[in-house]
Order: C-alpha cells, then structure tokens, then sequence
C-alpha cells in the first residue's frame, strides 16, 4: 500500500451554499501545486463532473449509492483513485439530503473526512449552531472541518469564529469572503458546462488565489490523509468496473456536441472495454454520419438551445431517418430521445422540426416536469435486456410529450418501453430504435452492454 494521500467529501450544509465553486478553487489550488487529483462526484448530475475535468483534465465519476450500488461506488472510488496525489469528492445538496444517496451515506461507506461548507451569509453566531446541528445529527459521521462562506467583513467572521472556538470540536475552521468575481452562472438544467469555461481563466486565477489567501490548505490536507488504493476495500478488485478489453469489432455512432453532452464516462469506458469502438460525431456540425456503423447512441443535454441549428442540419437528420429504416440499432436518452421526435418547441415557444423517428412533439416548460431516482422493468424484449430485466437511472428534464396517451399499447407501431418503480410507464421503442427520459448507469449492470453486443454482432451497415 502506498502511502496516504489527501482523500475528502466537500459537503454542503444546504444547494447554494457555495460548495461547487469552493470545490473548483480547492482543486485547482491542489493542481496549481502540481498535484494528481481525481475527482469525483456524489449523485447522477452531468454537469459538475465536467466542471472538475475543466481544472484537473481527467474525468471525474459519479458516485452514486442508490444508482450504482455500494459494491459498484467502492470500487470505481478505488479503481479510479489508484495513482492520484489527492482524491476529492464534491457532495450533492445538503449533506444528509437524499437519504441513502445522500452525502453523508457516501462519506460513511467510503470512510471519508468531510470537509462541510456552510453559508454565512445572513448569520453570526447562528452558523456556529448550525455545524453542531450537523456534527450531533448523525453519531457515526464525524464532521471535524468546516468552511463559512460568503462572510461579508471582519466584524462577522469574528462572531463566527468566536462561537466556534468556544466549542472546540473542530480540527479546520475557514472564512471565506464574499466575492462576485467567482458566481458560475446558471439556467434551467444547472451550471454552464465545463467546456464553455463558465469562470474563465482569469476568474479562476481569481478563485485560485482567494482560496489560497483565505483558506490554508495545508491544514486541509494534513486532516484528510487517507489510503485509498484497492487495499483499502479488499473486494474492490474481485470484479473490476471496466472488464478486460476485447478486440473492438461494433462501431458505436456517439452524437456528442454542445446539445448532446450528457454522458457518463464510466458508462462509455464500458462499451469501450466490451467491444465498441466509439466513433463521435456532431448533429449540429456535422453534414453526414461516420460510415459503418453497428449502433447509433444519443445522449441528454441541451438540444433545446440548438433547435435551429439541429433543425438547419437537414442531410445529417435524414442520413439517421434513413438508419432507422434500415434498421440500425438507436439507443437515445432524454435530449437524444427528444431529437428524434417530430418536433422541439423551445422557451421562447419556436418549434423546430427533428428527426420524427418517434411521433411525438416535445414542449420545454418554464418549470421541471420530473426529478428523480428511477428503477425501471423492460416491458419487451430488446437490445437492453429480456422483458421483466431491471436497470437503475435518473430522470431530470423540464419538457414534457406533447401527445402521450401513457397507454402501454399506444398503437401498432410503438410500445412503452419501461414500466417504473412509480407506477407509470415510459420509454418508447419504435422499430430499431429505444428512446427514453431516463438516463441510465451501466456500472452495477454491465452485462446490459454484453447483452447490446451480443444482440446486434454480425450487424453491419454499408
């Protein structure tokens, strides 16, 4: 076993608190210092893990207890950890939200220190009672570090750290300032994504520094050091998250750009170790698909934003109408499903034309329509698995079918796909293709992907 490393969960004390962007500048003051970090994120979101890869230049992977499993989470924790100078994990909400996903499980199951931010904002003295509230509520996780954030003066931080000192259970007590230079901007899914570079260099610069100055990262550090190789879980390499890779005979269309960005990356490293060949393409950019292609997969994102030019992009639409004819395997998930619906009406209430492989047309709302954890029964045999097969994911979109009847038998032409552990029904198969709002994770059901190559190997596409 190597020796430790620093290896920490960055809770929140309630969203908005500030833990994302205190989690970037910590971070990227670890990687300033020439560090290694892994990151890593608790819960099903797409969108913070790409603001970690923005900084660190590795994927960070979602650790998700009620979506992949405890198994599943303490080893991809070990497995991608293994090699890293510093291993940080950024919560989802509040700690103890969410239950048996929550922060707080995760930090339990993986032995990991937290490090709680709390917004200071508004309080004195009262955020020092707010700490021991979460140090008492749980007696098996023990919370000795502690971030107030957005204090607005000296006057304030002194109160707070008045009331602190006088309980003494503390090993890391931090004030950070409040600041506009360092707001992530945000819309209707979350933040910006870490490609568009939502603080910008010079932000981050700024964030870098105020974390230095503020906070002393080396006390930090000297309270989080952990072993975190595959010794410390000893099932963790009994069966490894990503199988050894066979030889890559399926060529799998990958639509990935700014409307479709919604991937998670141990679920794409699986199909790379199972036999798929990822080939990327563009629907918004790109005039035609890759050529011979055993499987097309369209993820979630934002193609509400590029409706025009999705629209505009007429020969690569038609190029996969005329896939699905020939029957070419289509897997699509929320945003990939909506593109190939007959039509997306956006905010401002513009309808563009898609791809009308499935006949529905999609209307984004101003408000979410559906949030949450699902585990879903496949209802038909298909490329995913036999009928009465059950696979975990995550809904999370703001538009809603314009022309679902909900009927489990819609017409001769297509069928609800999934029944859901909510007692409703979703997902549609219609020919070749499976679409879908339900994001789904491979990690704790990888023969799903076996189950896909088998299903369509010796499939091939002129």
């Amino acid at each position: 076993m190597r020796e430790k490393v620093p290896a920490f969960i960055i809770a929140a004390a309630k969203s908005g608190s500030g833990k994302t962007t205190l989690t970037l500048g910590i971070v990227a003051a670890l990687v300033k210092r020439g560090l290694e970090v892994q990151c890593f994120k608790c819960g099903p979101d797409f969108i913070d893990p790409t603001l970690h890869r923005a900084i660190t230049f590795k994927d960070s992977y979602n650790l998700d207890l009620r979506m992949m499993g405890a198994e599943c989470c303490r080893r991809t924790f070990a497995e991608k950890s293994r090699g890293a100078d510093a291993v940080v994990v950024e919560g989802v909400m509040g700690l103890f939200d969410g239950g048996e996903a929550s922060t707080a499980a995760l930090a339990k199951e993986l032995d990991l220190p937290v490090l709680l931010v709390v917004d200071a904002a508004s309080a004195a003295e009262s955020a020092a009672a707010v700490v021991h509230g979460f140090q008492t509520f749980d007696p098996e996780l023990v919370i000795r570090q502690v971030i107030f954030n957005n204090i607005g003066s000296p006057r304030h931080r002194q109160l707070i750290e008045n009331a602190v000192t006088a309980s003494r259970r503390l090993d890391f007590v931090g004030f950070f300032h409040r600041d506009d230079n360092h707001h992530i901007a945000e819309r209707h899914l979350g933040l910006h994504m870490g490609n568009e570079q939502p603080l910008g260099e010079a932000g981050l610069d700024l964030l870098i520094d105020a974390v230095e100055q503020q906070l002393d990262i080396d006390e930090i550090i000297s309270h989080s050091l952990k072993a975190v190789e595959s010794t410390a879980f000893p099932d963790a390499t009994a069966q490894p998250v990503v199988a050894k890779k066979e030889e890559r005979t399926l060529r799998l269309g990958l639509a990935q750009d700014e409307a479709f960005c919604f991937y998670y990356p141990q679920n794409l490293e699986l199909f790379e170790a199972r036999g798929f060949e990822l080939v990327r393409f563009s629907p918004i950019h790109d005039q035609n698909l890759p050529k011979q292609l055993d499987m097309l997969y369209l993820g979630g994102g934002y193609p509400e934003n590029y409706g025009a030019a999705l629209c505009q992009n007429q020969t690569i639409r038609y190029e996969i109408i005329e896939a699905h004819q020939r029957n070419l395997p289509i897997y699509a998930e929320c945003g990939g499903f909506m593109y190939l619906c007959r039509s997306l009406q956006d905010m401002e209430g513009v309808v563009h034309e898609m791809t009308g492989i499935f006949p529905f047309d999609t209307v984004m709302n101003k408000r979410l329509r559906k949030l949450g954890y699902r585990q879903v029964t496949l209802l038909t045999d298909c490329i995913l698995g036999a009928r009465g097969d059950r696979l975990k994911g995550h809904e999370f979109h703001y538009s809603d079918l314009k022309n679902d009847t909900n009927n489990c038998e819609i017409d001769n032409t297509h069928t609800h796909l999934y029944a859901l552990d909510n007692n409703s029904h979703e997902g549609y198969s219609v020919g070749s293709a499976l679409g879908s709002y339900v994001h789904l994770h491979f990690g704790d059901s990888a023969s799903v992907i076996d189950h896909i190559h088998k299903s369509i190997a010796g499939h091939s596409t002129p």
